[in-house]
């Protein structure tokens, strides 16, 4: 770590404590459904905390290999509070691993959830996002995000509680 590294007020990434995890044969058909978000974020160049909550669903499309993101909630973090929302897709690949990509289509990181928990990384220019999401039963995923960059240095730790029981059938 350099000194353009340096975290004020934080102890470093998010650590996940050990805990038992739930392997997802079909990581896409898992998803499926209505969750309820809650989300850390600490900005460590800012010295900034802050919370999410809200909703999010993986909603079919016409297509059965591809599902629709969306969370929409509340942000506070630094001066806003107020509403946020986020767009994804994805796409189920052989194998039962996910493509997971931005609104518009491009390629951000592949999720496989099939041994119930999964490591992935996404470079954008010099900016490295790393993620670790584990499954810790059919009604509670965790995902933790490590951003560092030039300009940036957060992370995040999502807990995602399922509200769509009907989906597991």
């Amino acid at each position: 770590m350099t000194g353009r590294d340096v975290r004020r007020g934080s102890v470093g990434p998010y650590r996940m404590p050990l805990r038992a995890t739930m392997p997802v044969p079909d990581t896409l058909a898992f998803l499926r459904g209505r969750w309820r978000l809650e989300r850390r974020l600490d900005d460590h160049r800012r010295g900034v905390r802050g919370t999410f909550t809200g909703d999010a669903e993986f909603a079919a499309t016409d297509d059965p290999a591809v599902l629709r993101y969306a969370e929409r909630g509340e942000l506070r973090f630094g001066g806003h509070n107020g509403p946020a929302t986020r767009a994804l897709v994805c796409i189920g690949v052989p194998g039962g691993a996910v493509d997971v990509r931005f609104a518009d289509g491009r390629e951000f990181y592949r999720l496989d959830l099939g041994p119930g928990s999964c490591q992935a990384e996404h470079l954008c220019g010099r900016d490295r996002y790393a993620v670790t999401v584990r499954v810790l039963s059919e009604f509670l995923v965790e995902e933790c995000w490590h951003v560092l960059g030039p300009q940036k240095a957060y992370d995040t730790a999502t807990t995602l509680h399922r509200l769509d029981v009907s989906s597991l059938a």
